[in-house]
């Protein structure tokens, strides 16, 4: 019986070279054959050893009979009559999606880091889809890998013809499905090849990572991974965030924004992004907007103003735009950027808390026996 090969992408270096030796490469030729590779892989795009051309015949044919450079699999892929691109994508048994986001002189991919959420944000769509999975850190490169693939986001593609030259693709946001601080590990392991410069080469002032409040794991995340980070916040009191964003409960406001305040490398040139959704009747008021401005007060910040995306069932509305104006002038005025954004792929569902797959949560009893036996994605 053949084996079947193993996946290469998320591999770290060392990983990479220490996967190679297994399967035969010598250990005099083990770090160079890794570096040739991983060009190929992350800088290149390649998606067959075949294509490897200044590599031997009989190391391609190793490397074809040992490993894959395979992506997740694209179900489906909708555009938006903005623009925006929306994949569903398939990997070991489970669907997630991912979000390209277009604009003048950039390019937004919003990731996804697991299947599902355990959060249960009542105002997002994510979080009425129980968690069934964390993504491997193969799974959360391969949602950046499928985007460049088919936005022909290579070098000789239709966007340039070297590495990082008008790229469709400048910058990357973990906020899709998911808490990425809730699959620490492999976000990490994702995001130390997204800011590779000998990979896919994206600044770490250019990969921003959204939470919604593990407040324990800021300051590592900081330390660790060093990329912008972003804070979903969507309210001023605890009593409405507590059932906003149900974490609340265990780390509240106060806590949150301690954490914020000592972040790592966060400053007047680098702030932290908070997130804050409109929602009608609910945290739109302009005492809501004057509270904003107290509680931020000492933190590098600043402000995107969200206007609720609905989705089937959804138990909010969005602000009126008139409320939203004057909210954003009381937040402006106080000396924070509060840019309103715009909603993006609404019709195709891929706004802002509209992602949603259509994967089934596992049982508990069958998720706690794979942590038990080691199986599952830490």
């Amino acid at each position: 019986m053949t084996a079947t090969p193993a996946p290469l992408i998320g591999l770290s270096p060392d990983e990479l070279k220490t996967a190679l030796l297994a399967a035969g490469v010598s250990d005099k030729a083990g770090a160079m054959r890794a570096r040739q590779v991983w060009n190929w892989v992350y800088v290149h795009g390649c998606r067959d050893f075949a294509a490897m051309t200044n590599l031997a015949k009989d190391f391609r044919a190793l490397m074809a009979a040992s490993f894959s450079v395979a992506r997740p699999e694209i179900v489906t892929e909708q555009i938006s009559s903005d623009g925006t691109r929306k994949w569903l994508l398939r990997s070991g048994g489970q669907e997630f999606e991912t979000v390209f986001i277009p604009e003048p002189g950039r390019g937004t991919l919003c990731v996804s880091s697991q299947v599902g959420c355990t959060l249960n944000c009542r105002f997002c769509h994510t979080g009425t889809q129980k968690l069934v999975r964390n993504l491997t850190p193969a799974e959360i490169v391969g949602q950046v890998l499928v985007a460049r693939d088919s936005l022909s986001d290579w070098p000789g593609g239709d966007s340039g013809k070297n590495a990082g030259e008008n790229r469709r693709i400048t910058n990357v946001v973990m906020m899709g499905m998911g808490e990425p601080l809730y699959n620490f590990d492999n976000v990490k392991a994702a995001l130390a090849i997204v800011a590779d410069g000998d990979a896919l080469a994206f600044s770490k002032r250019r990969i921003t990572l959204s939470t919604s409040g593990v407040v324990p794991m800021i300051a590592r995340a900081g330390h660790e991974i060093g990329s912008a980070l972003a804070i979903s916040l969507h309210a001023v009191r605890d009593e409405v965030r507590d059932v906003l964003v149900p974490i609340n409960k265990k780390y509240p406001i106060k806590e949150l924004l301690d954490a914020c305040r000592t972040y790592p490398g966060a400053s007047n040139s680098r702030r932290i992004t908070f997130e804050y959704v409109m929602l009608k009747g609910v945290n739109d008021s302009l005492s809501d907007a004057r509270e904003l401005v107290k509680l931020l007060k000492g933190v590098p910040a600043k402000i995107n103003l969200i206007p609720f995306n609905p989705w089937p069932g959804s138990p909010y509305e969005c602000s009126a735009w008139e409320q939203i104006e004057k909210f954003a002038e009381i937040v402006n005025r106080a000396g924070y950027a509060s840019p309103v954004r715009t909603p993006r792929g609404r019709d195709i569902m891929a706004a802002c808390g509209q992602l949603k797959s259509e994967s089934l949560k596992q049982r508990a009893s069958e998720r706690y026996a794979e942590v038990a036996s080691g199986q599952l994605a830490k």
